[in-house]
């Protein structure tokens, strides 16, 4: 009977020592499985573009005198937007076509000049950008009927644009849904 005790107490410490095993193996398949989940939730409801909401630019720009006071269409500015899956922005021999007649003297018009005669570009901060695997076609937008403010805002209200749109992928589905376009992973996703 006394040799019973240590080979009983032996099973019993081999018992929990694999239940400990099948325990800790178990535990470390949740938490891996919560890891996961917790990434795709994240990805699902974290901003595409972690950047800036409303940036500073290189020129002091006003929609709110162009497209508001001046009642400038989007279009007139972002004419690549009905044919191109970016919208664009307006070179600097656009900008100069109309200022060196309205308000030249002005000094961000001046720095405007200043491109010009520099023959640069004009460095704009992106407020509204998008990873390189999400395919956004403004031009497929603009055939559906949708407004720039849609996603935009009202940028005739904006003194500096702000990004209003969260660009999350929750928003653009949501949206999809809304509107009964394709909600297809293909059809953002390059």
């Amino acid at each position: 009977m006394a040799g019973d005790i240590p080979s009983a107490i032996y099973l019993c410490c081999s018992l929990v020592i694999r239940m400990e095993k099948t325990w800790l193996v178990g535990v470390l398949v949740v938490i891996v499985i919560g890891v996961v989940a917790a990434g795709l939730a994240l990805l699902y409801i974290l901003p595409l573009d972690l950047r800036e909401r409303s940036p500073l630019q290189p020129i002091e720009f006003s929609h709110m005198l162009h497209a508001g006071t001046n009642a400038i269409p989007c279009l007139y500015c972002h004419r690549s937007v009905t044919r191109s899956p970016v919208a664009g922005i307006p070179a600097v021999a656009d900008c100069r076509a109309c200022h060196q007649f309205i308000s030249p003297d002005a000094p961000e018009i001046k720095k405007l000049m200043g491109y010009w005669d520099r023959r640069e570009p004009i460095p704009w901060v992106r407020v509204h950008a998008l990873p390189d695997f999400v395919y956004f076609p403004h031009m497929m937008h603009i055939r559906a009927k949708l407004a720039c403010s849609t996603c935009h805002g009202e940028v005739a209200a904006m003194e500096r644009i702000t990004r209003k749109a969260s660009l999350k992928m929750g928003w653009c589905l949501e949206c999809h849904r809304q509107h009964k376009a394709s909600i297809d992973c293909w059809t953002c996703h390059i």
